[in-house]
């Protein structure tokens, strides 16, 4: 087993997630990813604090990214188009060729309690950066109180129409027609 990869986040991540789907998460344990992986149980330590993390890999990154490109945003854009620039523009580049893991992952986290609430405690801190973005775009404090939350439901929103979706629209263009139908449910 490799004592040092450059992938093996990675790795682990596909490894627990071909494990949770054939046996279930709860009976999966760190072991048997680390084994599928080709790697150590330390190894898998170095980079998660449990097997639940496994699960939320690129999550970490997410916040961050959408901030970085809030911040390089044209100007001039209210604050909700800031938030669907930004949503947008990562949506753009990398989901659709993790669409088909992102579907696996999603069925694994609705089967256990402790994924889903996971999964929301991730939705809280995406909003929280995209608060924290706009607020240093200049964006008043209260409006991007009211604009990050929104934001991130949309976004969850659209990820679960486009992933339940036989056909595979971009999802940009899910998330526009999201906003589409918010606004004609609002006279």
């Amino acid at each position: 087993m490799s004592r040092w990869a450059p992938d093996a986040a990675l790795r682990l991540e596909s490894a627990a997630l071909e494990l949770f789907a054939e046996q279930g998460y709860a009976t999966t344990t760190v072991p048997q990813i680390a084994a599928r992986a080709g790697l150590t149980t330390r190894t898998f330590f170095r980079h998660f604090t449990d097997k639940r993390e496994v699960l939320f890999l690129r999550d970490r990154e997410f916040p961050t990214v959408v901030a970085a490109v809030l911040a390089a945003a044209p100007a001039g854009l209210t604050p909700l188009e800031l938030v669907m620039f930004g949503l947008e523009t990562v949506t753009a580049e990398n989901f659709d060729r993790w669409r088909d893991g992102m579907i696996v992952r999603r069925r694994i986290i609705h089967s256990d309690d402790r994924l889903r609430e996971r999964e929301l405690l991730k939705s809280s801190r995406l909003s929280a950066a995209i608060e924290r973005a706009l607020v240093d775009e200049g964006v008043e404090p209260a409006a991007a109180a009211l604009v990050a939350p929104f934001g991130v439901m949309l976004f969850d929103t659209a990820l679960a129409d486009w992933l339940d979706a036989d056909a595979r629209r971009p999802l940009p263009e899910v998330l526009r027609s999201t906003l589409a139908r918010v606004r004609a449910l609002m006279p």
